[in-house]
């Protein structure tokens, strides 16, 4: 983490994770956690990365390493994509636009350098530029129903809609969903543009940010769930996070045969528990006795109470779910994306 930042963020009285670049909160977790539901909320995103790939050969790199279709992906235009191995499973996801002649990726932080290295493998003879841009272009995370007023106030374009960007020459923003942004911006002028966005937004730990994912259901790959699902698995097909009209990439085949073969049985549920959820969590039903039937994908503690979290689980058992064993505490699950008429929470 850029030590700068750090020692800002501490002065305005963030609390980190012991031996993490962790934002627990700003001194009143809770009710950062209500201000995420019904206030703006202004989140240091400490836990993502942030790539840049450049050259003339870029946009064809990543089209043949990525699940979505980085052949058309507009000026203006935001798309989740994936990286996935040969067998079809999510080595990370993506966050992914175009600046200027270059691609923006947002990774999680803790699989920014392993992705960096292993792309670095594929460039080979091709014209690409490959590098980490985290510790000099920091993110910022604004949601709520006055994020857009934030945004104008502090001088910042505002995307004309969810899965778009708006660029300007003090920071690009990033459109996630209705009054939810990321803002990518130089590190010397954050702390000006920090104090502007926080005049209109309460200052928030990550947690609350995890939440708005949660309630999203954007299934962020961490070093915790690497490598443990098919795309479809975790829904990311309703994200607009594969193309199946475009050519081959790493587990392509995979990935197609899943899809056309109508066999996933696990998808993306909504979970909730009076137990933390972690990331990497197995979740456990007595009817299937010989293994585990889902995983965690992100946790966070819920504004109601409790905790809430993402997971990918096997559906017929989504009824009947345990966290940690057969035996552990009782798990309660909506689909995400409802299919034969089962209700989204």
């Amino acid at each position: 983490m850029n030590p700068n930042w750090r020692s800002f963020l501490e002065s305005a009285e963030a609390v980190f994770a012991n031996g993490s670049d962790e934002i627990l909160n700003f001194g009143n977790a809770v009710g950062e956690l209500e201000a995420a539901s019904n206030e703006t909320i202004l989140v240091p995103l400490t836990h993502l990365g942030l790539l840049e790939v450049s050259g003339d050969d870029a946009r064809t790199f990543l089209h043949n390493q990525f699940t979505s279709d980085i052949n058309h992906l507009g000026v203006d235009q935001v798309q989740h994509s994936a990286w996935c191995t040969a067998k079809g499973r999510m080595q990370a996801s993506f966050v992914v636009w175009r600046e200027a002649d270059a691609f923006r990726l947002i990774v999680s932080g803790d699989l920014e350098a392993a992705s960096l290295k292993r792309l670095q493998m594929f460039v080979l003879r091709s014209r690409v530029g490959l590098q980490a841009l985290t510790e000099s272009r920091l993110l910022l995370g604004l949601g709520g129903r006055q994020a857009g007023a934030a945004l104008a106030d502090a001088g910042l374009p505002c995307p004309a809609a969810p899965m778009t960007a708006a660029i300007s020459p003090q920071a690009s923003v990033i459109g996630l969903e209705a009054d939810r942004y990321i803002v990518a911006v130089d590190q010397h002028e954050l702390p000006d543009l920090w104090k502007r966005l926080a005049s209109k937004a309460c200052p928030a730990g990550l947690p609350a940010w995890r939440w708005l994912d949660i309630r999203a259901g954007f299934p962020l790959v961490t070093a915790a769930t690497k490598e443990e699902f098919v795309p479809q698995m975790a829904d990311f097909e309703k994200l607009g996070g594969i193309s199946f009209h475009k050519g081959c990439y790493p587990g392509q085949e995979v990935v197609a045969r899943t899809q056309y073969l109508g066999k996933v049985k696990r998808h993306l549920y909504r979970v909730r528990s009076d137990q933390p959820l972690a990331a990497g969590a197995d979740l456990h039903s007595p009817d299937s006795p010989d293994q585990a039937c889902g995983k965690v994908v992100s946790g966070a503690p819920s504004p109601a109470g409790g905790y809430e979290a993402l997971a990918v689980v096997q559906s017929n058992f989504a009824g009947n779910l345990h966290l940690g064993s057969r035996d552990g505490p009782k798990i309660e699950a909506v689909a995400v994306n409802p299919e034969n008429g089962q209700k989204c929470a």
